[in-house]
């Protein structure tokens, strides 16, 4: 069989095998090619084609279940599915509660611009966003943390705008990442380090961190060295492309910014939160920024401010700001970090360090009846378009006097399967120690299941991975590996509130509300877990909504698990019919007689304009 040349210089073996072998050579090709824009899968094609398409060569979706393979029996509709057009190419980088011509119709004031503003459901886009022409798959972790090929983020300006502060360089088709940033030009290896000086690092008791204002997450990309996993947030666009930059680079980020409503974290989640020339006004407004990072920060966690106002004395000239401004800057910081009842525990050239205390016993100003005002104590997780305000979030419980309020936990990687405090302690109603260790135990077999189902999971081919609804997340826990990283979202209808207890796993997340769009840019995601979404959201809005929304942050060539009742499976299947997807459903692990079925999807690659591997 000839291989076909695109314009582009790229054999397109592969399609050719598709059309040719059918489904089932489709699924294992998308393992064996990957558009890297160095054309690595040609040759693996190319022994494909010599062996006649053979899907047993080196099988990656296999749909052969240990039990009857193929879900049999199943009346599907036979009337055909709606299809979904491409949108307009100018769509290519479209952020639905993000979009700039929308926020420039809000309020200026304390970011409010800047935050979730949905469209109206008349403005909802009803077709697919196209990747830009000659995207590519992402290079495997970990040269996507230091390279991004240009075509998938074709945006110079960085390289121009920091181009003295080693973000970004521009080096032929591909953006290079040096690891520098504002406050450390000398690399974020180095900066980490001086960290480290001070703050635990190295062995498991720092876990999970916020970067505030995280530029192109150069800071959490070098912490996944450490086995720190941080949850990176800027602005859309406040600089060109920042947040697109680290999810192209393999690195946890989401659009975000500290306005006037509270972070979509649970309270108690990070044991870090870090600040490096973010330019967010820490001592404004009472202090309500820093009271909401106090919100989210675990007790006994550190906060770190990296830049103005700090070293303000030896700084004020090259900063170019009145003196006597920093002055008050830094006054009002310390202030608030004193009625937060934080410790400073550094404060060296342009870095200082804060360690919030572990309980109310130990911060002796919490006692003096101090002009400290309190939020209400059941509030502390309810933060969904939830106003923020100049209060403190009250510590919960501790046992003993030098406890950490809340409870203890482990060190990292023992964190992950520990029993979390908020389970041992009955604060997730309906949810014991015994359910939680079976949820872990469910987790662990339906994970074996999908690695039999798709052998690319633990390949590194999936960097960037989504639970929709994560639950007390197992699914991230069984696939834990530095391979890999999972956003668990919780819908914001869940039964359970259950994100704290995955943040005291040593794993990150957010809350979502899947009638929305999601606070990310497209093509985000490789890999998409879908468990119990659609019969969750049944009759809260359409369907077609959240799966058009979920082919927005999904690549080219991911792929999708839903895991449902049947009926619901084959509602959905047919919706994705008209959406450029591949599906074939197979039987539960536990055989073809539980309901519950499993959807495997693979989104097929194609761009604006055309060049599609669609045979529509």
């Amino acid at each position: 069989m000839a291989l076909k040349t695109n314009a582009d210089g790229r054999t397109r073996s592969s399609v050719q095998i598709f059309i040719v072998a059918g489904l089932c050579c489709f699924f294992y090709i998308l393992g064996a090619w990957q558009r890297s824009g160095f054309g690595k899968g040609d040759s693996i094609a190319l022994e494909i084609t010599k062996n006649g398409a053979d899907c047993n060569i080196i099988p990656s979706l296999s749909f052969e279940s240990h039990h009857a393979g193929e879900a049999g029996k199943i009346d599907e509709s036979e009337s055909k599915p709606k299809v979904f057009k491409p949108c307009h190419p100018r769509y290519t980088d479209y952020t639905p509660c993000q979009d700039q011509k929308r926020a420039m119709t809000f309020p200026r004031d304390d970011m409010n611009y800047r935050e979730r503003h949905c469209p109206p459901e008349e403005e909802k886009l009803h077709c697919l966003i196209p990747a830009p022409k000659g995207y590519v798959t992402p290079f495997p972790w970990p040269k996507s943390r230091d390279y991004v090929p240009y075509a998938n983020a074709p945006y110079k300006s960085l390289t121009v705008e920091k181009a003295v502060q080693n973000w970004i360089q521009y080096e032929g088709k591909v953006f290079r990442f040096p690891g520098g940033g504002t406050q450390f030009p000398q690399g974020a290896d180095k900066y980490i380090d001086q960290l480290a000086s001070v703050i635990p690092i190295k062995n498991g008791t720092v876990r999970t961190a916020l970067d505030t204002g995280c530029g192109v997450a150069s800071w959490g990309a070098y912490l996944l060295s450490r086995n720190v996993l941080a949850m990176s947030f800027a602005p859309r666009d406040s600089h060109e492309a920042q947040v697109q930059f680290a999810l192209e680079r393999g690195v946890p980020a989401v659009i975000g910014v500290l306005g006037t409503i509270k972070l979509p974290y649970p309270s108690r989640a990070f044991d870090m939160a870090h600040c490096s020339r973010c330019l967010i006004p820490w001592g404004v407004n009472d202090g309500k920024y820093l009271m909401e990072v106090d919100r989210v920060l675990r007790p006994g966690g550190y906060w770190v401010l990296s830049g103005p106002p700090i070293n303000w004395r030896n700084n004020y000239k090259s900063w170019q700001r009145p003196r006597e401004e920093l002055e008050e800057e830094q006054r009002k910081i310390e202030e608030v970090a004193k009625l937060l009842c934080w410790e400073k525990k550094s404060e060296k050239g342009e870095t200082a360090i804060w360690q919030k205390r572990v309980n109310t016993d130990s911060c002796g100003d919490r006692k003096d009846g101090s002009h400290a005002t309190f939020c209400k104590s059941d509030e502390a997780d309810a933060v969904w378009y939830k106003k923020m305000e100049a209060c403190i979030t009250p510590y919960p419980d501790s046992n003993n006097a030098d406890g950490a309020a809340g409870g203890e936990l482990e060190p990292f990687p023992k964190r992950l399967y520990a029993v979390p405090p908020r389970i041992a302690s009955g604060s997730v109603p309906g949810v014991s120690v015994e359910a939680y260790e079976e949820d872990n135990n469910k987790w662990k077999k339906h994970v074996n299941a999908y690695r039999r189902i798709n052998k690319l999971i633990d390949s590194g081919r999936y960097r960037n991975i989504m639970d929709m609804n994560a639950g007390l997340g197992g699914f991230a826990a069984a696939l834990e590996s530095p391979k890999l990283w999972v956003m668990n979202v919780v819908p914001t209808i869940a039964e359970k509130n259950t994100l704290g207890v995955i943040y005291e796993r040593g794993l990150i997340g957010i809350y979502h509300d899947w009638c929305e769009g999601f606070s990310t840019y497209p093509r985000t995601y490789d890999l998409i877990h879908a468990h119990g979404i659609f019969s969750l959201y049944d009759g809260k809005c359409d369907w077609e909504d959240i799966l058009i929304e979920m082919d927005r942050i999904l690549r080219p060539e991911g792929a999708v698990v839903f895991r449902d009742e049947v009926d619901v499976l084959i509602k959905v299947k047919k919706i994705v019919g008209g959406m450029r997807w591949d599906t074939k459903m197979v039987d539960h692990e536990d055989g073809p007689l539980v309901p519950e079925k499993v959807l495997v999807a693979v989104k097929q690659y194609w761009v604006a304009g055309g060049n599609s591997t669609s045979t529509q």
